[in-house]
């Protein structure tokens, strides 16, 4: 969910859902440790768009360099989130077998212009001809199919805050006064990635989840929130944030899997690089004019997700025979929740 303009016209776009959740008592917030609630978080967390210089994707074979070593947590500490159950029910169940199990030091981004189906709200069976899925680190994998696990790594889901304050409150962002920086428009609190120690700590937490992702058979993690910084009150850098991606990207390359760019359309060339992406998802680029900004680093590597008819019909007419373009409700519903949209070109 986005930031800055994004943020505000999804705030606007779900207010009428957010009126029933609200009333039920349901918080809104990202999928990320443990009992996470999975389509909210949908990481439509996307600062202003500015220009790219354009370059080529980044090879898919490579093998990482080693970064910063993660420390082991306090041994009186539980060391990972609990992995709980999703809150939504698939419509169906997919497989749970491995449909390309990730060898390690090696990956492959997804298919350039592959039907895509983003279900982060609650797995079921792809549309025909779907052949990406990105599906929350609690669900399994698609079978046949190239699978993108989505992790929420820079911000925490509201459920998991006591698991947070108990077993790593270091890594958990306050200002001087020693209150906690919060992204108020989804309750999240901000992770504090300030450090080479914090960054090393914190890919040690998502690291877990990584691996857990890499068991499953995904192919690709999708890290959310990579703009936290932007609503850290200036305690965060896009430098610290691209130090802790570039760390996590390194640790998810090691396990076999590529790693995507999540939103954040202002992020140069150079700093893709750096962080070590290799494709994009892009929610709304079509809305605020972005796709050039993705495609200008990752060539066709790059998934748009749009959330209106309009926008969609017109990331189709401009990008629809190179990208992966997909329409979903905002909400990622699944098929016979009354608001489910899915459509690709």
């Amino acid at each position: 969910m986005a930031m800055h303009r994004r943020r505000s016209r999804l705030k606007v776009g779900m207010a009428v859902a957010a009126v029933a959740v609200v009333a039920a008592g349901i918080g809104i917030g990202t999928a990320d440790a443990g009992t996470h609630k999975p389509w909210q978080g949908g990481g439509r967390h996307t600062p202003k768009p500015t220009a790219s210089t354009t370059s080529a994707a980044p090879s898919p074979t490579v093998k990482p360099s080693p970064t910063t070593a993660a420390p082991t947590p306090t041994p009186t500490k539980a060391t990972s989130a609990p992995t709980k159950t999703p809150t939504q029910t698939p419509t169906a169940t997919p497989s749970a077998t491995p449909t390309k199990p990730a060898s390690t030091g090696t990956w492959t981004p997804p298919p350039a212009n592959g039907t895509f189906d983003y279900q982060i709200g609650g797995a079921y069976t792809p549309p025909a001809g779907v052949s990406v899925v990105s599906r929350d680190r609690t669900s399994n994998v698609a079978a046949g199919l190239y699978n993108i696990c989505y992790v929420n790594a820079f911000q925490a889901q509201p459920d998991d805050n006591s698991w947070w304050k108990t077993n790593h409150p270091e890594l958990l962002l306050k200002d001087a006064s020693g209150n906690l920086v919060i992204d108020k428009d989804w309750n999240e609190i901000l992770l504090d990635f300030s450090t080479a120690a914090k960054r090393a700590a914190l890919t040690t937490v998502v690291g877990e989840w990584i691996d857990g992702c890499a068991t499953k058979g995904f192919q690709a993690v999708e890290p959310d929130n990579l703009d936290s910084y932007t609503r850290s009150k200036g305690l965060l850098t896009e430098s610290q944030a691209i130090a802790y991606a570039a760390s996590l990207t390194a640790y998810a390359h090691g396990k076999g899997l590529a790693v995507g760019q999540k939103n954040t359309a202002d992020l140069s060339t150079a700093n893709a690089k750096q962080a070590g992406f290799d494709f994009a998802v892009a929610e709304e680029c079509a809305d605020f004019d972005e796709c050039e900004n993705y495609t200008a680093t990752y060539g066709n590597n790059v998934i748009v997700i749009e959330y209106t008819q309009s926008e969609f019909t017109k990331a189709c007419s401009a990008f629809g025979s190179k990208l992966s373009i997909v329409l979903r409700d905002v909400d990622v519903t699944t098929p016979g929740s009354g608001s489910y949209v899915f459509k690709s070109c």
